[in-house]
């Protein structure tokens, strides 16, 4: 579970995002931070048994920095009002897959996972995978614990083509997921269920049920 504290840090913050309120409330985010690293942590423990790849992570590998990189976004804010952790082979900066959870009172967290704009060399890998093993791909997406957990995969602007990419036709029955320039699935989370006592148990039955489409992925990418 995470502390109250830490959700009024967010939302504080969501309100007064400049420098000079972050550096006066620099201790109420050290404890926020800190309050997350041990979520972060008890998540990959438990997570680690059915997925020996995240087992060896530690917080500091799979949790971002609060600055945002401004340079090139019309919003200016200096700081995400947002935490988040993703668990991937290799911590956060790896090619391959993996499972993110994302904090933002309000009602904008969530529990997800998958590949998010991955460079075009692992675009390229996953299309060929999900073309050559659709018949396996298909019965991931679409096991009923999966569409009752998270529907289906993100089509997002951006996150797909507006037609077929070139080498694969029309009529492939597996088209609609090689348009993807994303493979991302995600599950909303309430503010509740954040200071919950279940918020780890959680968290960790929502990524167990994306583990095989994880899995699919760093397949390809394994290649």
């Amino acid at each position: 579970m995470l502390q109250k504290t830490t959700l009024v840090f967010l939302k504080e913050l969501k309100k007064n995002n400049t420098k000079e309120w972050f550096d006066t409330n620099r201790k109420k985010y050290e404890s926020a931070k800190a309050d997350f690293a041990v979520l972060t942590n008890a998540v990959i423990q438990a997570l680690g048994k059915k997925d020996p790849f995240i087992a060896s992570l530690q917080a500091k590998d799979c949790t971002f920095r609060i600055n945002r990189d401004v340079r090139f976004s019309k919003n200016k804010d200096p700081y995400k009002t947002n935490m988040g952790m993703y668990l991937s082979r290799g911590g956060k900066k790896s090619v391959f897959s993996g499972y993110y959870f994302h904090v933002e009172p309000g009602g904008h967290s969530f529990i997800g996972g998958g590949l998010y704009m991955p460079e075009p060399d692992v675009i390229k890998k996953v299309r060929q995978e999900i073309d050559y093993n659709w018949k396996e791909f298909n019965k991931i997406i679409s096991q009923k614990k999966f569409k009752a957990t998270y529907g289906t995969l993100q089509r997002e602007e951006g996150m797909v083509l507006s037609r077929e990419p070139k080498g694969y036709e029309k009529d492939n029955p597996a088209i609609e997921y090689i348009k993807l320039k994303s493979w991302v699935a995600t599950a909303p989370v309430t503010d509740q269920l954040l200071t919950s006592d279940q918020l780890v148990k959680e968290i960790v039955d929502t990524f167990v049920t994306l583990h095989p489409m994880i899995a699919f992925l760093n397949h390809a990418l394994e290649e």
